[in-house]
């Protein structure tokens, strides 16, 4: 178990906007909104090179899941895939600083579940319907993905994933409350 929370959060911890924005020679923690992330890697860098960020921190998630099932099972797979979206969101090779975690949490859950997926989604669609903030409706959407884990699938174990796995996105998200 313990090799499969290193292993997902180092692979989540790798920080391909800022790699993508360095091949540009352009650095993505000063520019746009600073954000090391697909969506900011997108408004500076452009739709190509912000779409295979995206692709790539998806993936991230994704086959951290495999990695960490491989490792140790299902519990394994539960903690690497949550443990790729701490990485993002405090990656230790931006001294701690990353992105807000959606892509790799969405990869994650893809590869747990994907039904999860379109359930997050289709509450985020109504908060922000609601709102008209994708800011604040990725954080209420994101705070309760748990208890939707928890009542669509009725385990645990995925209830915690979840939780896990939202605490980085809640956090990085806060501060755009306004937004």
């Amino acid at each position: 178990m313990i090799r499969a929370l290193i292993a997902g959060y180092l692979l989540g911890a790798v920080p391909f906007a800022v790699l993508f924005g360095l091949l540009r020679r352009k650095n993505l923690l000063s520019l746009g909104s600073g954000n090391p992330g697909a969506l900011n890697a997108i408004r500076v860098l452009g739709p190509v090179p912000g779409l295979m960020v995206l692709f790539l921190d998806l993936a991230k998630g994704f086959l951290a899941v495999a990695f960490g099932e491989a490792y140790g099972g299902v519990p394994g797979a539960l903690a690497a895939g949550a443990a790729a979206v701490w990485g993002h969101a405090y990656s230790p090779f931006l001294l701690f600083r990353g992105g807000k975690g959606i892509a790799p949490a969405v990869g994650a859950a893809l590869a747990v579940d994907p039904r999860l997926v379109a359930l997050a989604f289709g509450i985020f669609l109504i908060f922000w319907a609601a709102t008209k903030r994708p800011y604040r409706s990725a954080l209420l959407s994101a705070a309760l993905f748990p208890l939707v884990a928890f009542g669509y699938a009725g385990r645990l174990d995925l209830a915690l994933f979840a939780l896990l796995a939202v605490v980085p996105i809640v956090h990085r998200h806060l501060k755009d409350w306004h937004r």
